[in-house]
């Protein structure tokens, strides 16, 4: 039986979707293609990253966190351009900016200009997923959201996927400057498809005019999508669901796997692989249970914080010297539903936002996770200075940001499920009075 507080059939302006739409959100997702493989390309050049600026590991982790500190600072702005001026505006400036940073990148002689370089990286980057979601939302009927959104994070762990297999091979092939320079210019053929074909919504689906007054709008903008509980639930799933995944594979997977596990590069980097396949496959899996049944979001949200906190205590206190492989690959395995759990938030923000709000509300939900991580990021490392890289006390920061956010979702849920179906019966009501 379909969850009543799921829509299932078309609402009032609800557009049609069909292959005009497949083919215009397939731009703005190639551009969030792009900023993904911009994003996680310093993954496979840590080492290299370390020689060409004669910089530790401590520095050198600072790219890391510098580009999240960047990342989840701008979401909510983001999501208040996207609102104001629409998808292809605020695409554009992002393409702009994370391609100048990947050229800058290539080019720059110190590690300080490098760091300025990953910093506009990361805000152009930051510009693509909340404008990529709206894109969605203004193309597809609101009963394929949840699916549309799916394959949206799917394609970006696919741009992930890219940076392992193609950018790794390239750095060592044909050196620092032109791997890097020459991936920008994946930037510059992604910002000519978006200038041309690129439309904010179909014909006939404009959305109502609105008056922007500056920091009252601003102020209105974000009071209007936080006081949605829907909103909040949905920030609090991103925060729960996303961090220990996304902690594993940006920096502290390898060293855990290599110095903690005793295992080799090479065998850490198929695990951390297996993570970035798992996501890819379960994406689709749960895009399609969410989009026929609605009620199944917070379950599988829960289910996924409590498969990633029992294999990640399992794999951390194993009482052996090393835990076994089955159980490293268990972990990157249920590490891998992370990310594609991380996106039922924005299915519990789209439906308590109206469309001229959904930016900000999807801005709002998009940073909760980049925040959990950011804070897990510096909590491991300096636990694992304090106690002489001991990954065991380390690693259990994990469990207080994941016990926080459980309480949060159990105490939004049920408000969030009832305000859900007085927006449901209000939709109907008007659609009943539609005029013919």
């Amino acid at each position: 039986m379909r969850d009543s507080a799921a829509p299932a059939a078309a609402l009032p302006g609800d557009p049609p979707g069909g292959r005009r739409a497949a083919t215009v959100w397939g731009i703005g997702v190639a551009v969030y293609f792009v900023a993904v493989i911009f994003r996680t390309s310093l993954g496979v050049a840590g080492l290299d990253a370390a020689d060409r600026f004669d910089v530790n590991a401590s520095a050198l982790s600072t790219f890391s966190i510098l580009q999240l500190l960047v990342y989840a600072g701008m979401q909510i702005p983001v999501g208040l351009l996207v609102d104001r001026l629409g998808t292809k505006k605020v695409l554009t400036l992002g393409v702009v900016l994370f391609t100048l940073g990947q050229a800058a990148f290539a080019l720059s002689p110190s590690y300080g200009t490098a760091l300025a370089a990953r910093a506009l990286l990361g805000c152009g980057d930051a510009m693509t997923f909340i404008a990529v979601l709206r894109l969605g939302a203004r193309w597809f009927p609101v009963r394929r959201g949840p699916l549309i959104a799916q394959l949206a994070g799917l394609c970006g762990m696919a741009g992930n996927l890219v940076s392992t297999l193609v950018i790794a091979r390239l750095l060592h092939g044909v050196g620092w400057t032109a791997t890097f320079a020459g991936s920008s210019l994946a930037g510059v053929l992604v910002l000519v498809l978006l200038l041309l074909f690129l439309k904010d919504h179909p014909e006939g689906y404009e959305p109502a005019p609105a008056e922007h007054a500056g920091a009252a709008y601003v102020r209105r903008q974000i009071a209007a999508a936080w006081r949605e509980p829907g909103t909040r639930l949905g920030m609090w799933v991103h925060f729960t669901t996303q961090f220990p995944a996304m902690v594993f594979l940006l920096l502290w997977g390898m060293p855990f796997l290599v110095e903690a596990q005793g295992l080799s590069r090479g065998t850490a980097g198929e695990l951390l692989t297996l993570v970035v396949l798992s996501n890819m496959a379960l994406g689709l899996v749960f895009g399609q249970i969410i989009a026929r049944h609605g009620a199944a979001r917070a379950p599988i949200a829960l289910g996924t914080v409590a498969a990633t906190a029992l294999l990640w205590a399992a794999a951390v206190a194993h009482p052996g010297e090393h835990a076994p492989m089955w159980l490293l690959v268990t972990l990157c395995l249920v590490l891998g539903a992370c990310g594609p759990a991380s996106m039922i938030g924005f299915d519990f923000a789209r439906p308590a936002n109206p469309p001229e709000r959904q930016g900000t509300a999807s801005g709002i939900v998009n940073m909760g996770g980049f925040v959990a991580s950011m804070t897990t990021l510096l909590a491991v490392g300096v636990l694992l200075d304090a106690t002489g890289d001991n990954y065991r006390i380390a690693f259990g920061s994990v469990f207080v940001l994941e016990t926080l956010g459980v309480v949060q979702i159990l105490r939004l849920r049920k408000r969030t499920a009832r305000r859900e179906r007085d927006h449901l019966v209000a939709s109907r009501v008007e659609a009943v009075h539609v005029p013919a």
